[in-house]
């Protein structure tokens, strides 16, 4: 556990073109079959920079949340998460991934990174907030008022999927 000074120092921050490969790092160790490629990270920076969050702490990144931006409704588009038809103006926004390096895990460093890209997402007038997720997380995501949406169609990484979404209410 990291004392309550350190938890304090730790930043969030939108992503940078040079956090690539901690990114991807961060993405490799947190998550198997189901993880991003690097060239799908990469992407993801490129493309969507403002719904790409990390959290660092002395200087060194140990959380990141990603997301693409659509205006459709349908969470099982493999492509999509290779960026195909996000449209950085759309209406929803889809979250990707969220992952916290194992050592800093339970410090809150998720939820710094979910409030923090909660309030980004209502800055960029987004409409919902879209996820898949596994169900052990379902709780997890409800502290944070995520609806649940049913079982996905998703059947990426070879694993069961549940939908939830979060209204943000802005127009």
């Amino acid at each position: 556990m990291l004392g309550n000074k350190q938890v304090q120092k730790i930043k969030i921050r939108h992503v940078e073109e040079h956090d690539l490969s901690v990114c991807y790092n961060v993405e490799s160790v947190c998550y198997t079959s189901d993880a991003a490629t690097k060239e799908k990270i990469k992407k993801r920076i490129q493309l969507f920079p403002d719904g790409f969050l990390v959290a660092e702490l002395n200087k060194r990144v140990i959380g990141i949340i990603n997301s693409g931006s659509t205006n459709e409704e349908d969470l099982t588009d493999e492509a999509f998460k290779d960026m195909v038809g996000h449209v950085a103006d759309g209406k929803n926004i889809v979250i990707f991934s969220l992952a916290v390096l194992p050592e800093f895990r339970r410090n809150g460093i998720s939820k710094k990174l979910m409030t923090k890209f909660i309030e980004i997402s209502k800055t960029l007038k987004k409409e919902k907030i879209l996820l898949i997720c596994k169900s052990g997380l379902i709780p997890y995501y409800q502290k944070y008022g995520f609806l649940y949406g049913g079982k996905s169609k998703s059947r990426h990484g070879g694993f069961e999927w549940h939908e939830m979404y979060l209204p943000l209410c802005v127009k």
